[in-house]
């Protein structure tokens, strides 16, 4: 009997995989780059072109987290953030953009204050948010996007 099956997106193409749950340690790459793929259930930093590459080619929802690691509320919900993408992997992709290292990237999506979370879906915006959320809230926000 085959194991289950996660949907990931590629960072370097943004092509939708599907992860067989049960690889180990195992490398897992993309069918269509080659690239290897994030393991499931993870919130990943990323660079510009990961963002836009899963922005503008993901099946799967993104939800952009834009932070600072100096930035105590941003701090905060780095956890929750974390227990989403675990609780929800294979339905939505769950990524970290740091504004000290990419300021032209939140001057692109008009970040004006951190932690801000937007969620994208087949290339539009489907809502943002700003500042700290209680957990629920946040699943709550999220599903309702997503």
């Amino acid at each position: 009997m085959e194991g289950k099956k996660i949907k990931v997106s590629c960072l370097n193409c943004g092509q939708t995989n599907y992860y067989p749950e049960e690889s180990g340690e195992k490398k897992v790459v993309c069918g269509k780059c080659r690239s290897p793929l994030p393991g499931p259930g993870k919130d990943l930093e990323v660079n510009p072109a990961q963002v836009l590459n899963l922005i503008s080619r993901s099946s799967l929802p993104v939800l952009v987290d834009f932070f600072s690691p100096s930035c105590r509320p941003c701090q905060m919900m780095a956890p929750m953030l974390g227990r989403l993408a675990k609780r929800r992997a294979g339905e939505i992709m769950v990524i970290k953009v740091d504004i000290d290292k990419y300021p032209d990237l939140a001057s692109q999506f008009g970040i004006q204050a951190v932690p801000t979370l937007i969620v994208f879906h087949r290339q539009t915006e489907r809502g943002r948010t700003s500042g700290v959320l209680p957990e629920t809230d946040l699943a709550l926000w999220v599903a309702k996007l997503a």
